[in-house]
C-alpha cells in the first residue's frame, strides 16, 4: 500500500535560511529573464494568438501529458518489479500525481522525487533502495531527454536545415554515449561502479557500508532482469516522444508552422536546461530556450513564449489532480 507523506516539521535555522536565500536568487533569475524577454515582445500580438488557440488541440495535449503520467507510472512499477517490490500501477500513478504537483508547485523539482521515496519505501524495505530505483529511472529519463534531442537534431540537420546553437548532433550523440557507458558499468559491473564512493567511509564507515552494499544489491537485481531494464529503457523514450507530441499539439493549437522534428530538439534541451537550479520552477529559463530556437528558426518571439507558457499551464493545470488525490490522503 501506498502511504500519505508528510513534509517535515521542522527546518534547522541555518538550512532554513541558505533555502530563503536560494529561493530569493531563483525568483530574481525568473523575474528577470521574463522581464527582458516581455520587453522585446508585441503584447498585443501576444493577447491576440493566445485568444486564437484551439480548445480541442489544448485538450490533445493535456491527453498526452495524462498518457505520459501513466507511462512513467508503468516504467517505474516495472523498475520496482525487477527489485522484487510489488507495488499496484494505479497506486503508483497516484503518487506519481502527488509528486507531479509538489514538482510544480514547490520552489524544486526535488520534492516530488522524495514523495515517490516515501510512498514506496515501506514496500521496498527501506529509503536505500527506493532511492535507487528513482535514481535508476532518472538516470535513464535524462538519457532519453538526450537521445530523442540527438536524433531530432541529426534528422532536422539532414532535412530541414539545423538549429543554430550550442548543442550540436555530435555534442548530443557524444552526451548520450558517455551516460550509456556509464549506465552499463553500473548495472554490468555495480561492485566497480559503488567501490568509486567508497571514499564516502571516512565521514561513517558503517552508514555509508550498508547503503553501498543495498545499492550494489539493486544493481545486480537489475543486471539479472536485462527486460526490466529494457522495458524501462524504452519506456523511458516513449515518455520523451509523448513530451514532444505535447508540445507538437500546443504549437498547433495557435497555428505555429514548426516541424515536429525541431521540436524534438528544442523540447528535450528546454527540460535539460531547467535541471540547472537558478530558476523557480524553470520560469525564464524555459522561455528563453524556445525564444532561443524559434528566433533561429525566423518565428516571432511571441510564438516562443506562449508554447512554452501554454505548456507550462496545461502542465499546472493537470498536477492540480495530484493536489486532489494528496488531500484525499489526509
Amino acid at each position: 500500500m501506498v502511504h500519505r507523506f508528510d513534509p517535515p516539521a521542522e527546518t534547522p535555522p541555518g538550512t532554513r535560511g541558505r533555502g530563503w536565500l536560494t529561493l530569493l536568487v531563483k525568483v530574481v533569475v525568473s523575474v528577470g529573464l521574463l522581464a527582458l524577454l516581455f520587453s522585446r515582445v508585441d503584447v498585443g500580438r501576444l493577447w491576440r494568438s493566445f485568444k486564437t488557440a484551439s480548445p480541442a488541440w489544448l485538450l490533445a495535449a493535456l491527453a498526452l501529458y495524462a498518457l505520459m503520467a501513466a507511462v512513467s507510472a508503468w516504467r517505474w512499477g516495472l523498475l520496482l518489479r525487477a527489485q522484487r517490490v510489488l507495488i499496484p500501477v494505479a497506486a503508483l500513478f497516484r503518487s506519481f500525481l502527488v509528486a507531479t504537483f509538489f514538482n510544480n508547485f514547490l520552489p524544486s523539482n526535488i520534492g516530488g522525487d522524495v514523495v515517490r521515496i516515501a510512498d514506496t519505501a515501506k514496500a521496498a524495505g527501506g529509503k536505500t533502495l527506493a532511492t535507487t530505483v528513482i535514481l535508476i529511472d532518472r538516470g535513464l529519463g535524462l538519457l532519453a531527454l538526450v537521445l530523442i534531442a540527438a536524433v531530432g537534431a541529426t534528422v532536422g540537420t539532414a532535412l530541414l536545415g539545423g538549429l543554430a546553437g550550442p548543442f550540436k548532433a555530435w555534442v548530443l550523440w557524444a552526451a548520450f554515449g558517455a551516460g550509456l557507458g556509464g549506465t552499463l558499468i553500473a548495472v554490468l559491473a555495480p561492485a566497480t561502479f559503488t567501490r568509486l564512493f567508497s571514499p564516502l567511509r571516512l565521514l561513517h564507515r558503517q552508514w555509508v557500508d550498508e547503503r553501498l552494499a543495498r545499492i550494489t544489491d539493486a544493481l545486480r537485481r537489475f543486471r539479472d532482469d536485462p527486460a526490466a531494464l529494457a522495458g524501462g529503457a524504452l519506456g523511458a523514450v516513449l515518455v520523451q516522444l509523448i513530451l514532444v507530441a505535447f508540445y507538437v499539439a500546443i504549437a498547433y493549437s495557435i497555428s505555429v508552422p514548426i516541424s515536429a522534428w525541431h521540436l524534438a530538439v528544442i523540447v528535450p534541451v528546454s527540460f535539460l536546461v531547467q535541471m540547472v537550479p537558478i530558476s523557480l520552477n524553470g520560469f525564464g529559463v524555459r522561455e528563453a530556450t524556445f525564444v532561443f530556437y524559434f528566433t533561429r528558426l525566423g518565428l516571432p518571439i511571441e510564438s516562443a513564449l506562449l508554447v512554452s507558457f501554454l505548456g507550462a499551464v496545461l502542465v499546472m493545470v493537470f498536477s492540480l489532480s495530484g493536489a486532489a488525490v494528496y488531500l484525499g490522503r489526509r
